[in-house]
């Protein structure tokens, strides 16, 4: 399909100062979490925790992402999505400061399952603003703000390492984090868009309001839905190999120092950053379904090289090549869920979000079920294999270039 290049009208001051309102508060939602993670053995040993007992308390963090995620598309269309990103800003700031303060594995517990339960609703909330401000724009920018995110969980690890190096309570970090953060917060709000939510989203995206029509039916919607479903999770699977079995891969394996295992954790998440600065260029360029296929297939081929002929530096640059393909899977699958007809105004990306978490949750559990029954290089076969879905399933995402590109 060819696309007919025209000049979109000149942006407001006010849808202006939105993008920059959307962008602190994805950097505050990459924050809060951030600053809590570094400071976990600190929390288990002043609780005297088993590796189990603390292993179950951190899983309530997901668990209460899962139970309160489903919640979000109604939350946004009652109170709109700035307002619901602001509370859930301030509540899981809240649940964060409890988890470091909490005298006991149950408060630990319940202070990780309230800051899971409010992060979900914040991540829908400000996706949901952001494709708001998109829209406005007329191109993608959606990558970028994911990039942001990147950029402030970062900065949440730095905040947090230097707070241990200084030997500074918990209770004061963590106190000073949730002010600094929901002050941010607060600033992202005045700077969002007014007005309620648009009851109905009017795609931008021709393709989608095209393959909805070809394939008429009750169904039809449905889908849609599982197939970008299928995209965002194979993206989860991606982040998960670098979060959880990168190092444990290098220095189990390959046998390489604890130094050298860090690596390709870095390795995946610094490419995928630059994956998504570069992200929405490529996209408005490109297309959707280009960028994502072409990100499928890298990662498929990166990982499947890696695991063919293993060796430390080919897996580094595997698990590189793994961030890189995965940077704008996501944020596809999530602009093109708002958009998907058929659907109430954020029911379907509340979906999406939803089940992405549950990809957090089984992709350990069938990597590590896989290694122990053979070995964690074939668990890790379900990288490429994830890519290969990705490259299957990608063609519901939009092939048309953005309606903003001159040739």
């Amino acid at each position: 399909m060819t696309t007919t290049s025209f000049s979109t009208p000149p942006l407001s001051a006010q849808t202006r100062r939105a993008r920059v309102g959307v962008a602190l508060f994805f950097l505050t939602n990459g924050a809060l979490f951030a600053n809590l993670l570094p400071r976990y053995p600190e929390i288990k040993s002043a609780l005297d925790l088993t590796n189990t007992q603390f292993g179950l308390a951190v899983a309530a963090f997901p668990v209460g992402a899962l139970v309160a995620g489903l919640a979000a598309g109604g939350l946004i269309r009652r109170f709109r999505s700035s307002r619901v990103a602001l509370f859930g800003t301030v509540v899981t700031s809240a649940g964060v400061l409890l988890a470091g303060l909490a005298p006991t594995w149950a408060l630990l517990a319940g202070a990780l399952f309230l800051a899971g339960a409010m992060d979900s609703i914040t991540d829908v909330a400000q996706n949901s603003h952001a494709l708001r401000v998109q829209r406005l724009f007329g191109r993608s920018i959606l990558n970028s703000f994911h990039a942001i995110w990147s950029v402030g969980a970062v900065l949440g690890g730095l905040m947090a390492g230097g707070a241990a190096a200084l030997h500074l309570p918990l209770g004061e970090h963590l106190t000073i984090s949730a002010i600094l953060f929901i002050a941010t917060a607060i600033v992202a709000y005045r700077l969002s868009l007014p007005g309620p939510e648009p009851l109905e989203v009017i795609p931008t995206d021709t393709d989608a309001t095209e393959t909805a029509t070809l394939r008429s039916g009750r169904w039809a919607k449905y889908a849609l839905l599982g197939a970008l479903v299928v995209v965002a999770l194979s993206g989860t699977i991606f982040e998960d190999a670098g979060n959880s079995w990168s190092a444990l891969y290098l220095s189990g394996f390959l046998g390489s120092s604890a130094g050298v295992a860090a690596f390709g954790y870095v390795a995946l998440t610094g490419a995928q950053f630059i994956g998504r600065i570069l992200g929405d260029r490529l996209v408005d360029r490109f297309g959707q379904r280009a960028i994502a296929r072409t990100g499928g297939a890298v990662a498929a081929l990166g990982m499947g090289a890696a695991l063919a002929f293993p060796s430390i530096p080919m897996t580094i640059v595997g698990f590189a090549l793994v961030g890189l393909g995965s940077a704008t899977l996501v944020p596809a699958a999530m602009h093109a869920a708002d958009e998907l007809p058929g659907f109430r105004a954020g029911t379907a990306l509340t979906i999406v979000s939803w089940l992405m978490r549950v990809g957090f949750l089984i992709s350990p559990l069938i990597v590590g079920m896989i290694a122990d029954a053979s070995s964690l290089r074939f668990g890790l076969l379900i990288v490429p294999a994830a890519g290969v879905l990705v490259v299957v399933f990608s063609g519901v995402l939009s092939r048309s270039r953005s309606a903003a590109t001159v040739d």
